[in-house]
C-alpha cells in the first residue's frame, strides 16, 4: 500500500500557478475564456481533441496539457473542497473522501484519445455509495 504524505501548502504552489498560466494563455491566444467552471472542462476537452487532430507532437504540448490539467485540478478542488498533494514529484488533487485523483495525466491521456477532464471533475465530485479502496481520513 502506498502511502500518501501531505505536504501543503507547497503541493499547491505550482499547479495553481500551471492553471493560472493557461487561463491566461488561452484569453489571449485563444481568445477562450476559463472561468473555472465545471462547464468549463468540455472547452478544455474540445481543446486538447483539436490539438490531437492537429497532430502536434507531444512535446510541442506537453506545458499546454500540464497546464490544462492543472486547471482541471483547480476545477475539481474549488467543487469539491479537494486539495493538491505532492507525491514523489507528481502532483495529485485529494478529496475531502480520501481518493486521489491524477489530472494532469487524465490530460495527458485525454491528448492520446483515452480521457476526458470533463468526466474525471464528474467522477471527482460524485461520493462513492461505498468507499472501497479510499482510505478514510479524519
Amino acid at each position: 500500500m502506498t502511502t500518501f504524505h501531505e505536504t501543503r501548502p507547497n503541493a499547491a504552489t505550482k499547479p495553481v500557478r500551471w492553471a493560472a498560466d493557461a487561463v491566461a494563455a488561452m484569453r489571449e491566444g485563444a481568445r477562450l475564456r476559463l472561468d473555472y467552471s465545471v462547464q468549463s472542462l468540455w472547452r478544455v476537452d474540445r481543446m486538447i481533441e483539436g490539438i490531437r487532430r492537429e497532430e502536434a507532437p507531444y512535446a510541442a504540448v506537453e506545458t499546454v496539457l500540464r497546464g490544462f490539467g492543472a486547471y482541471a485540478g483547480e476545477v475539481i478542488s474549488r467543487q469539491t473542497g479537494a486539495e493538491w498533494w505532492s507525491v514523489s514529484g507528481q502532483h495529485w488533487i485529494r478529496t475531502p473522501d480520501g481518493r486521489m485523483w491524477d489530472p494532469i495525466d487524465e490530460a495527458r491521456r485525454c491528448y492520446y484519445g483515452d480521457g476526458s477532464l470533463r468526466l474525471l471533475c464528474r467522477d471527482a465530485a460524485t461520493t462513492p455509495s461505498t468507499a472501497s479502496g479510499a482510505a478514510k481520513t479524519s
